[in-house]
């Protein structure tokens, strides 16, 4: 669920939504999210000082406070 928004938030920003990938990998205490997207949408994912993906993130820590499961988002290239 909570992939499936960041997929679909991703895909409204980039100028290349057909590369949008979003992976999880499960640890003990931190679930990571991992956002692929095409190289000159990077940038445009992560915002002039981070405020883009600092509004996933937001809306991410409230998924914590609902199941407590620690979640931590990177954007990668693909």
């Amino acid at each position: 669920m909570i992939c499936d928004f960041v997929a679909e938030f991703a895909k409204l920003i980039a100028t290349y939504p057909e590369d949008i990938k979003v992976q999880t990998k499960q640890g003990d205490e931190i679930t990571e999210i991992v956002l692929y997207a095409n190289q000159a949408d990077v940038g445009k994912l992560i915002g002039k000082e981070g405020k883009m993906i600092g509004a996933i993130k937001t809306v991410i820590s409230g998924c914590k406070a609902k199941d407590g499961v620690s979640y931590k988002i990177n954007v990668e290239p693909v």
